[in-house]
Formats: C-alpha cells, structure tokens, sequence
C-alpha cells in the first residue's frame, strides 16, 4: 500500500525564514509587551524562552498567563500581511502531485494560517486533510499528542506513515512513534532517528520506496 506523507508547512514547503517568520516573532514580540507591560528586550527573550521550552510561543502564554489562544493567533498571524511575503521552490512543490499515497499538513501555525497559506500556493487541493494547531488541542509539535491525534482522526498507523520536516525536534518524535522520517537540509549530517535527509523538495521522488 502507498504510504500517507504527513509534511510540515514553515520552512518546509515554503521559506518562511525570508519574511513570514521575522514577521510573525515582531507581531509576537509587540503582543507580549502590550499584554505583559515588558520592554521589547523583555519581551523578545521571553518569547524565545517559550518557543524553545514548548514549541511554540502560544503555549507558554496560554499556561503562564491564561491568554486566549484564538486572540493571540488571530493578532499574531495578520493573514493580510503574511500573505505577500510567501516564498516557495513553485517546480518542487508541484512534485508533491506526484507522490504516491495520501497527503496530510500538520502545522504549528493556525487553522486560517495554514488554510490560506497552502490556498495561496495552490496547493490545498492536493492535501486529504490540513492540521493546524487548533485541531490538535493546540499541542504543537514536537508534542507526541499532534501527532497522536493526527493518526487517530485519520485512521492511520504511525508505521505507514513518512514525516517531512526542516525540524529535527518533530522528526524525533515522529520517529519514536513509528514514522518513517524525512529530513529536509542543508547539512551534511544525519541522525539515527532520520531514515533520509533531501536537500530540497525535488529529491523527494527520488526516495527509496521502502
């Protein structure tokens, strides 16, 4: 049987590193310090020290500071101005049509987030499902319940399932469950828990089938 791809958005399908993620950690930074009252300096660290500790900036608000999940995404994700920053490799997405098997998006980003996002790319279609972090009980990655989740809605045994991911953290645990695990880097390692590492999206035809 075809295996399932379950691939990251960020960084993995598009570079998000060119203008969306600068501008996603500024509209944070300026929400923590409009909630929290700190300086910008404060808020920058605390920031960082949420995202390495959880995954995700959100989830630290939400537990240390009882912040509305909804609201903080919402104010934090301007589709308007994301949208216009999008970057992406068009030839070595448009071989994801290509992949034999099911296609599923599990993201740290929001539901609308990763709905527009993949619309814009005219990519959408090409999905069986899109996870953004409100459909896994805004468990981000690495968390072991998103990808849980993931497969218990889906019907799927983690075994048959490939992760794509630019985030060793994720591919860890997606390997600690089962999953096959697909590196996409630049450098020239690779750790136990990847079973491939591929450069750019336009090798991953090119995997072995099994």
């Amino acid at each position: 049987m075809p295996p399932t791809w379950i691939f990251d958005l960020d960084n993995t399908l598009h570079n998000a590193d060119a203008g969306i993620f600068p501008h996603i950690s500024r509209s944070m930074t300026h929400y923590i310090m409009r909630q929290l009252g700190l300086n910008e300096m404060e808020a920058q660290a605390l920031r960082r020290h949420y995202y390495l500790r959880y995954g995700a900036t959100m989830h630290g608000m939400r537990r240390h500071h009882a912040i509305d999940p909804d609201v903080f995404l919402r104010e934090t994700h301007a589709l308007e101005e994301l949208v216009p920053l999008i970057e992406w490799d068009h030839r070595g997405v448009s071989l994801l049509a290509h992949l034999p098997g099911r296609k599923i998006l599990l993201s740290n980003g929001p539901q609308a987030y990763v709905e527009q996002i993949t619309r814009h790319m005219g990519i959408d279609r090409l999905f069986h499902a899109l996870y953004g972090i409100e459909r896994v009980g805004y468990r981000p990655k690495p968390n072991p319940l998103a990808f849980i989740t993931v497969c218990a809605r889906e019907r799927l045994a983690p075994a048959s399932c490939i992760m794509v991911e630019d985030s060793l953290e994720n591919l860890r645990t997606a390997k600690s469950l089962g999953m096959r695990t697909v590196w996409l880097s630049l450098s020239p390692r690779r750790p136990v828990y990847v079973d491939h590492r591929i450069r750019t999206l336009r090798d991953l035809p090119r995997l072995p089938k099994s």
